[in-house]
């Protein structure tokens, strides 16, 4: 199948929506599939406003047709609501192509974090974007519930995965300092909650792992907290598999790849129970969840590596790539 993936992120960005896209396109890509991967690389781009580490594609109405034209894909998944996945959308629509999209980010919450915009605005921005959808992706059953109640249709369930031969065990030893140590890898971005990991009264040492628009303001704020910039591969393995606890300390992610990689390194997960964390951890025993993050940790630091790492084995990329595939709609399909 030819498979055309619009998206407005793509490396060298690193995040849980590039790296879930990318390990599902390159899986897919071992099953036989061609798959067309359109992002802001292709096109001239701006500054987001509101983000400098992201980039708007320019002339994205024009480019999308051309490159959808030249690919002649069997089916369109659009991935992000931004300017490229807008092109993509709207010329399905007037086209009358079927297409699935996904909701990977809860942008009314990160709109109203940074610029106070009512929810109910953006919301209904969302519900225009994704209801021509034949099928809108969503990781966990949370979501869907969460997305149903604000009455978004064509829900169809499409989880995430980890790579357990890169993510695994690791010497503690990579890191040398006082324990437990007490880590957090992801954007450093304000509607991640990242004051909530660090204002955690708390004995040891505290790792942040990753770069965005606050680490700048967190890292002057917070001196005695190790702020080591963004890892990748074996690197960000290792940090992971050194540390005691991963403190996830999001409240609006809607999965929270962050937390696969930590357990299949074997170190458990100390999160709120909320939509992600509820989902990713469960009843699993690979985590601890609670309103009071400094508890979360006490129970967490208790937790056995071993059920960490079999619990991020159950999640395999293959069995995701073949659930992406059984909710994308031909183009040949729509007649």
């Amino acid at each position: 199948m030819k498979i055309a993936l619009v998206i407005d992120c793509w490396a060298p960005q690193v995040n849980g929506v590039v790296r879930t896209y990318a390990s599902t396109v390159a899986e897919l890509r071992r099953m036989g599939h061609a798959v067309r991967v359109i992002a802001p690389d292709q096109f001239r781009t701006m500054r987001c406003p509101t983000d400098s580490e992201y980039r708007l594609a320019l002339g994205a109405r024009a480019g999308v047709a051309r490159l959808l034209d030249e690919f002649q894909p069997d089916a369109i998944h659009v991935a992000t609501e931004a300017t490229l996945g807008l092109a993509a959308r709207n010329l399905c629509v007037r086209r009358r192509w079927p297409f699935t999209t996904s909701y990977t980010t809860k942008l009314p919450e990160y709109a109203y974090a940074r610029l106070r915009m009512p929810l109910r605005w953006s919301y209904a921005v969302m519900r225009w974007f994704h209801r021509p959808a034949h099928a809108v992706m969503v990781a966990t059953a949370s979501l869907q519930r969460e997305l149903e109640a604000r009455r978004f249709g064509n829900l169809k369930r499409w989880t995430r995965g980890v790579d357990t031969g890169l993510f695994r065990l690791y010497p503690k030893e990579f890191l040398d300092a006082p324990r437990p140590i007490l880590l957090y890898a992801g954007r450093v971005a304000i509607e991640k909650n990242i004051r909530a990991f660090l204002d955690l009264k708390a004995p040891g040492t505290k790792y942040v792992v990753g770069s965005g628009p606050q680490a700048a303001q967190l890292q002057q704020a917070y001196p005695q907290v190790r702020f080591v910039g963004r890892q990748h591969g074996e690197q960000l393995a290792r940090y992971y598999a050194a540390a005691d606890v991963f403190v996830f300390p999001s409240r609006t992610d809607t999965f929270g790849l962050v937390m696969l990689e930590s357990l299949a390194c074997g170190v458990p997960v100390a999160a709120y129970p909320v939509p992600g964390p509820l989902d990713v951890i469960g009843a699993s025993g690979a985590g601890a969840l609670d309103e009071d993050l400094a508890t979360a940790v006490e129970r967490a630091l208790r937790l056995d590596a071993a059920v960490c790492r079999a619990h991020a084995q159950t999640f395999s990329w293959e069995a995701v790539a073949r659930m992406f595939v059984q909710n994308l709609t031909l183009i040949s399909a729509q007649s």
